[in-house]
């Protein structure tokens, strides 16, 4: 059973939509930058659903059906996606959800396991670089070959390059944010499902970093704060946040759990489904009756 609501904030309206019973356990994904909710695809939201839980979906601000408005005139941070994130919860009464974060949805989510632990029951942080590290300016290191700050690696260079190309060749950035895993009909089959869904074709950009970073700055020494039972998902062919991204992520939070998806790039294709959702599941299971209480983060090779 798929219904949609419309969570409001303000003048912004958020178009949410929900999978499974309202009865179960509520999981809420949060897609990765300039994604909208189809950005999970439905046959991974179905083996949630399957296993037992409500899954709750959202289009970022400026992104799908939700409120599109010049940013100049509109400015937010991640901290207003973070706080959009708790208004999609009141919208389905869900005092408390599983929360999985993609990319920059991860960091959002560690800011609500942050600022509104009360929210959380878990938290999966997938394909992301933990808040304290420069990555904006680690984008631009990529570029020039200077070394990072803190010692861990920029996104690749050649990606770099390649997403800051002004005409970048057809398909090559899909290429490079599959990993092992590229599926030409596949990706073309979700660029549809997007553009449908928003009623427009796909947007990107549509995220200004600069302005937005503020919400992440001078946060990273916060992350051993964290009691909320956390798993990082590492993929090893991540272009964007690459190893040891995850593995220095999950030292960073008291007890998480390190889960390395090998082949697996900056993207959900079918064939890392299955290994995802069991690592998610698993975690969320493990955690339902009680909390990890390891001092070291677990690591897993799935």
């Amino acid at each position: 059973m798929t219904t949609a609501r419309t969570a409001r904030i303000d003048d912004i309206e958020i178009w949410t939509d929900r999978h499974g019973a309202p009865t179960d356990p509520a999981i809420l994904l949060l897609a990765g930058d300039t994604a909208s909710a189809t950005a999970w695809p439905q046959p991974l939201t179905d083996r949630f659903t399957a296993a037992g839980y409500q899954v709750i979906r959202l289009d970022y601000r400026d992104t799908g059906r939700s409120t599109r408005r010049e940013f100049a005139g509109h400015p937010y941070t991640f901290d207003d996606l973070a706080t959009d994130a708790t208004a999609v919860l009141d919208t389905w009464d869900i005092d408390a959800a599983h929360v999985v974060g993609f990319g920059m949805g991860g960091g959002t989510a560690q800011l609500l396991a942050l600022d509104h632990p009360q929210r959380l029951r878990t938290v999966t942080l997938s394909n992301c670089f933990a808040l304290g590290i420069d990555f904006f300016g680690n984008w631009q290191r990529a570029l020039t070959g200077e070394p990072t700050l803190d010692g861990l690696p920029t996104p690749d260079p050649d990606f770099t390059r390649l997403a800051t190309s002004p005409a970048p060749p057809a398909d090559a950035i899909q290429r490079a944010l599959a990993g092992d895993f590229y599926d030409e009909s596949e990706l073309r089959a979700a660029a549809r499902r997007a553009e449908t869904h928003a009623g427009q074709p796909d947007t990107r950009k549509v995220h200004p970093h600069s302005q937005l970073r503020a919400g992440f700055d001078g946060r990273g020494e916060h992350l051993p704060a964290i009691t909320t039972p956390a798993l990082v998902i590492q993929g090893m062919r991540d272009p964007i946040n690459p190893p040891p991204h995850g593995r220095h992520l999950a030292g960073l939070i008291p007890g998480a759990r390190l889960v390395e998806i090998p082949g697996m790039g900056h993207s959900l294709p079918a064939a890392v489904h299955d290994t995802y959702a069991t690592a998610i599941l698993e975690h969320l299971r493990r955690n339902t009756q009680h909390s990890h209480t390891d001092s070291e983060p677990a690591q897993e090779t799935a």
